[in-house]
């Protein structure tokens, strides 16, 4: 059999199933007593989260597909069989239990336990008179000037309601008997838990009913619901015909603000006749209304540690170490110039990455300073270092992505502010997004100009490095900074890069990279051979690598996958993929690196990538594979990917339905990959505390790590879309 007859649909899991089993997993964590108190609240706060972007973002495509077949067009079929209206139903019935599990953990689980450490939600009923008088004095006082009424009517049509917005729907009678509708917004800027004076707390919405009726004067209100809706994030602009890029993006933008409705949720309580009149106002089906057992939106029992003095029942902070690679250095350039560097972040520091460009930027030796920017953080210290480089004289370029989702307002912001500080700045290229981690340094050394590379399987965000697993790597040899210029020359400019020798860059050749490795391997298994392949993404979708795997496992190779989020591929079918595993972890912090190995008939070869084995990645982006071919640096990354396969903690182990057991530790050594790596960092760091010269510390922070970090979402498609 070739690869393509590996293409059949029942090979195949469909994706938006696949996204909400790694949901699922997220909230198992919500559930796993071994985990703190905090943490289990914040990894629920995460699944709504995840919720939110799969509403936005993959049903809002689907009701998008659904509506243009409504036109006569034939529905879209994914690689499992499955249309937009099969993969739309059998989306809600799982969307549906998995959010039952959600209040489920949250009545039963959560706030009973949060009620015995002081934190407590008290329900209006049980107010006495000295809390209903502090509530109504604060209503007066900081409510009533910030709410707005909006009365529906022939004159005032149905308002535009804001995505992710808390409301409140009412029927209210006037005084001649007749009913009508109206909505208020509780607005962001009033707090969602009201403390009242003996230290519980107290929903805003309850607030706000109890004193509903001095908005309306005169009339009486006879129904109201707090009502929540999603709605579509996705917008679509022609590039191809975009004569501004940058001014389309911004115009294109404000699409997302209006974006259609795709979800509505509500109280179980509510009065059916509210959820009906909100579902026609919408236009929404009876299937997009999700009545939850609870309070609408409880993603707030993520920050209860932010409202009391809770410390001791959440995970201690990670501090980042001094990288393995970088203990007893003093000058970063040299270090680089004597070997290969590996930063494993979050538990080896990301302030190297960050010294480098501040250093450069101040260098007098430095030329040039060349990077790919596609996420970075609100107050990014590798922004200001380039836009003072470039104060400092030097040549920069920088090429901010500015269509990379959900991130695209700050992406404008910095590339404007790049621009007014004398950078050359590439807003992105026409039909690719930039997706690559690339920075290089051109240096005029003692001998002769050097160029000093730095790529990662992460973006250069300061903040997220400390929350997401990646790793970064330092090198000057001269094939990779040849081949790191031919390949940002080709995007500054005109023309694709020239055949490279130590990279391979997406959309140009990585696809066929990655299928010239499966097939090798698979040459070597048919030969008799030893031949095995071990793969760590982020996402598996892409059919036709997983056919290659497929053809790759009949034929006797072994193949390990660890995929964090959504796997298309089944394993364990007879005569297709019994040589395939495949594991998730979900754990304290978010896995994001990508590492690909290949046996390669004993003679091994290593990838790091900001590339998954997914459509987009290898055919609509610029993305960048490159090789570790120093023998110690080889060795650290085996050693990391024997200890994701050897997991007994936080790994699950897929099946071939397409879900998840957690791996089985039976006879085996407790092992908790992340705890794993982090007491490593931390003991290398102990060893070498008595060492007169370290340059490269660890960055450090007054606040916490968690203080900084509560708004960053650890999410399935955390940059990936």
């Amino acid at each position: 059999m070739s690869a393509g007859d590996y293409l059949k649909p029942e090979y195949y899991i469909n994706r938006e199933l696949s996204w909400l089993e790694f949901d699922q997993r997220v909230l198992d964590e919500a559930k796993d007593t071994q985990n703190p108190l905090l943490e289990r609240a914040k990894f629920l706060g995460i699944t709504l989260s995840n919720l939110d972007e799969f509403f936005m973002v993959r049903v809002a495509g689907l009701k998008d597909d659904i509506h243009d077949a409504g036109r006569k067009q034939p529905e879209k079929v994914d690689p499992a069989g499955m249309t937009s209206s099969e993969q739309f139903k059998a989306i809600s019935v799982r969307t549906h239990r998995l959010i039952e599990d959600v209040y489920a953990i949250y009545n039963k689980m959560l706030i009973p336990q949060l009620k015995k450490e002081g934190f407590v939600i008290t329900d209006p009923s049980h107010c006495g008179e000295e809390d209903r008088a502090f509530l109504e004095r604060q209503f007066e006082d900081e409510f009533y000037p910030v709410l707005t009424p909006m009365a529906v009517d022939p004159s005032r049509p149905f308002p535009l309601i804001l995505n992710k917005s808390l409301n409140l729907a009412l029927f209210v009678r006037d005084p001649e008997g007749k009913k009508h509708f109206a909505t208020v917004q509780a607005p962001s800027v009033l707090p969602r838990l009201v403390q009242l004076p003996g230290g519980t707390f107290i929903l805003l919405e309850d607030v706000l009913t109890m004193f509903m009726e001095k908005l309306f004067p005169g009339y009486k209100v006879e129904a109201i619901a707090a009502y929540r809706i999603t709605r579509s994030g996705d917008f679509s602009f022609q590039e191809e015909d975009a004569q501004d890029l940058l001014r389309e993006m911004e115009q294109s933008l404000k699409q997302r603000r209006r974006g259609e409705a795709v979800r509505l949720e509500m109280n179980q309580g509510a009065d059916p006749k509210l959820s009906s009149y909100l579902l026609k106002a919408l236009e929404l089906e009876k299937q997009d209304l999700y009545l939850v057992d609870g309070p609408v939106d409880i993603s707030f029992i993520s920050r209860a540690g932010r409202l009391m003095p809770l410390d001791y029942l959440k995970k201690e902070d990670l501090v980042p170490q001094v990288p393995q690679d970088l203990v007893e250095e003093e000058d970063l350039y040299a270090a680089i110039r004597k070997k290969d560097i590996l930063l494993s972040h979050p538990y080896e520091s990301f302030q190297p990455v960050v010294s480098f460009i501040e250093k450069a930027s101040e260098d007098p030796n430095v030329l040039a300073i060349k990077q790919t920017l596609y996420r970075v953080s609100g107050n990014s210290p590798i922004v200001q270092a380039l836009a003072k480089a470039a104060d400092n004289g030097k040549q920069v370029t920088a090429l901010v992505e500015v269509k990379a989702r959900f991130d695209e307002e700050n992406n404008i912001q910095w590339a404007k502010k790049l621009e007014k500080a004398g950078c050359h700045v590439i807003y992105g290229l026409v039909g690719l997004k930039t997706h690559c981690k690339l920075t290089i340094v051109v240096r005029r050394d003692e001998d002769r100009i050097r160029r000093y590379i730095h790529m990662s399987t992460g973006n250069y965000n300061d903040v997220t490095a400390r929350l997401y697993t990646d790793i970064g790597f330092f090198t000057c040899r001269e094939t990779i900074g040849a081949d790191a210029s031919a390949l940002f020359n080709s995007l500054t400019g005109y023309g694709d890069p020239p055949d490279m020798r130590s990279l391979t860059a997406a959309p140009i050749g990585l696809r066929r990279r990655f299928i010239a490795l499966i097939s090798r391997e698979t040459e070597h298994a048919r030969a008799g051979r030893k031949a095995r392949i071990v793969a760590k993404m982020n996402s598996l979708l892409d059919p036709e690598i997983i056919a290659y795997l497929y053809e790759a496992s009949s034929a006797g190779v072994e193949i390990d996958l660890i995929v964090r989020g959504i796997c298309a591929l089944r394993p364990g079918i007879p005569g297709v993929s019994e040589n395939i595993h495949v594991r998730s972890i979900v754990g304290w912090l978010l896995e994001h690196s990508r590492i690909y190995y290949f046996y390669n008939d004993s003679h091994e070869e290593y990838y790091l990538s900001s590339a998954d084995w997914m459509s987009r990645n290898l055919d609509r982006r610029v993305e960048l594979l490159f090789p570790i071919e120093d023998e110690k640096l080889r060795k650290r990354l085996w050693d990391m990917l024997r200890i994701y396969l050897s997991d007994t903690q936080k790994a699950r182990v897929m099946d071939r339905d397409g879900g998840y057991t957690k791996a089985d530790g039976r006879g085996k050594p407790v092992i908790n990959a992340q705890e794993f790596f982090y007491n490593e960092a931390l003991s290398r760091a102990f060893h070498a505390e008595e060492e007169p010269h370290r340059i490269f510390r660890p960055m450090e922070s007054k606040t916490s790590v968690s203080d900084e970090t509560d708004d960053v979402e650890y999410k399935q498609q955390d940059e990936d879309e």
